[in-house]
């Protein structure tokens, strides 16, 4: 419930109520989800496609320096590149700086799979957009902003206003 002072239905300090909290991460989970069993790439894990966008970005890293920008251990790194290497989208090159290690850079072939994929979901949600009034298009665009403020993780300083 909100209380009379609250604006928009939203809860203490600017936080959103915890109703609006559920249908939020519902909407983002089944969007993504039906945006996932619309593209191509669905023999692709979502850690998978999150490590090509990742090295695509910031290639040519190191295993171990993917892994850190994506959180998680090095063998579990490991696990999602084979495959990707294996199947031609993901290059592994000896680093010039350390022998000892490899670059994991996006092959041509990768660079199509993450496009195909991009434009596949983009479709999805352009025709879904479709239904929506010319106003529902604005406000939908006019909440971008903040819902990209939920992107940032770190969780010091002072709420955005």
């Amino acid at each position: 419930m909100t209380g009379a002072g609250d604006e928009g239905g939203a809860g203490a300090e600017g936080a959103l109520s915890e109703e609006a909290v559920v249908r939020l991460r519902l909407v983002i989970a089944r969007l993504n989800r039906q945006m996932s069993q619309a593209a191509s790439g669905k023999d692709l894990t979502f850690a998978q496609l999150s490590a090509l966008a990742r090295v695509e970005q910031h290639g040519p890293l190191r295993l171990g320096e993917l892994a850190a920008r994506e959180r998680v251990a090095v063998p579990s790194m490991v696990r999602t590149i084979a495959p990707l290497a294996d199947d031609g989208l993901i290059a592994k090159t000896p680093d010039p700086l350390d022998g000892r290690s490899h670059l994991l850079a996006l092959t041509p072939a990768g660079e199509a799979a993450l496009t195909r994929i991009r434009q596949e979901r983009s479709a999805l949600l352009a025709r879904r957009s479709g239904r929506l009034t010319p106003r529902q298009c604005r406000e939908l665009e006019a909440a971008l902003p903040l819902l990209e403020l939920l992107l940032d993780d770190s969780e010091t300083g002072p709420p955005h206003r």
